[in-house]
């Protein structure tokens, strides 16, 4: 792979990663909600689905979806469903909030799987790389070795983005620490995931 090939993918990657998205809503409501150790279990999980999409995008799901209009409508409103229910639930919990304390392990377990299904349920994003990716690689050159160096990349991009919007959010849940601020901060988290499931639904 030439190297202005990787780098033009790094920076086109970047611009597009920086747009907030489902994974961006899912990670800001898990931080302003659970704290930063959530957080970082978030964007571990959504990193680990981003894997497995890229790997279904080389061997070739992206054809099926693109070819079964149910297929892909199915994995889409699940992916809806999901977020949505996340949101709801965040938003209740607030409402009866008065004192809240999440064991760490179980903030993290709960977190990392949000992530991942956030990550894995978009349709969208499988047939995204087979488009995306095939526009980098060089095709006289192994296309193995080039789209795992492209999969680190994209792996590398999303963890610094992911970071910096959840590094944001604990900025500003620092400095709310009354009950009335942590319930309002709920509602917050509820509407990001809510956010992020309207904006997985109005793709097409």
């Amino acid at each position: 792979m030439p190297f202005e090939n990787w780098i033009a993918y790094v920076i086109a990657y970047a611009v597009i990663s920086v747009i907030p998205g489902p994974s961006v809503f899912m990670v800001v409501g898990q931080t302003l909600s659970r704290g930063a150790r959530a957080a970082i279990a978030c964007i571990a999980g959504d990193l680990a689905g981003g894997v497995i999409v890229m790997s279904a995008s080389y061997l070739g799901l992206g054809l099926v979806l693109a070819s079964s209009s149910l297929a892909f409508m199915v994995l889409k409103w699940a992916g809806v469903a999901y977020m949505a229910y996340l949101g709801m639930a965040q938003i209740s919990a607030a409402r009866k909030l008065t004192v809240v304390e999440v064991q760490a392990s179980d903030a993290r377990r709960g977190s990392f799987g949000a992530g991942f299904l956030t990550g894995v349920l978009n349709p969208k994003a499988i047939m995204f790389y087979m488009a995306f990716l095939a526009q980098f690689v060089e095709p006289t050159a192994p296309q193995l070795p080039q789209f795992l160096i492209l999969m680190a990349s994209s792996t590398v991009v999303v963890a610094t983005v992911l970071g910096a919007y959840a590094l944001l959010a604990v900025k500003i849940s620092a400095r709310v620490q009354s009950p009335r601020a942590r319930r309002r901060m709920g509602y917050a988290a509820g509407s990001c995931l809510l956010g992020g499931s309207v904006v997985m639904a109005a793709t097409r």
